[in-house]
């Protein structure tokens, strides 16, 4: 997939209550109390979380812009990347106590997470997750000019695994987010 592609060849992995893709962008109400999650600190598993994923194989390069109308505790958008249920990534924005804090969830068995504050609560950020190998690189930007990095994980080899937009409201009643300019391109 490349810049602009249609965005058909994509799929849902719990599908959210409202969808809708128009262009190169695609709106989504997140569902209430979904989320995913697994184990460490609350001692429960959570794979309900709303994922419009892209089988893809290789190394790669993918970038999104994401605006979330974010209200509640925990709400959710960003990328996942994802093998199955025990291996997954997920990264962008993640509301904590009326801030968006850059977040990043790294899952092999159990999750971890690192959250970084922004410094405003800016009306979109810019996302790029980049694979090479066994590596995953994840990069924030607030005008898609200057990138820093979040994150360096490990993350499984495969032949395929799953990538694209996510989000999810682990503890509200849902709320909605745009994905503009989802684009993939092989590395």
């Amino acid at each position: 997939m490349t810049p602009g592609s249609d965005l058909d060849t994509m799929h849902w992995y719990n599908e959210p209550p409202q969808w809708e893709a128009r262009g190169d962008n695609i709106i989504v109400t997140a569902g209430a109390k979904s989320d995913f999650w697994r184990i460490t600190h609350y001692g429960f598993i959570r794979d309900n979380g709303h994922f419009y994923a892209l089988d893809v194989g290789g190394d790669f390069q993918v970038d999104i812009e994401v605006a979330g109308e974010y209200r509640d505790l925990y709400d959710q958008a960003g990328l996942m990347l994802r093998l199955d249920a025990e291996n997954w990534i997920k990264c962008g924005i993640e509301f904590v106590h009326g801030v968006q804090q850059a977040s990043v969830v790294v899952t092999r068995g159990v999750s971890d997470w690192a959250v970084t504050p922004l410094p405003s609560n800016p009306p979109s950020i810019f996302l790029r997750l980049i694979r090479k190998g066994d590596g995953v690189e994840v990069y924030i930007s607030e005008d898609s000019e200057q990138y820093r990095m979040l994150r360096l994980a490990f993350f499984p080899t495969a032949e395929f695994v799953q990538v694209g937009p996510m989000c999810a409201a682990p503890d509200g009643a849902g709320f909605r987010v745009t994905f503009r300019g989802f684009s993939l391109e092989a590395l």
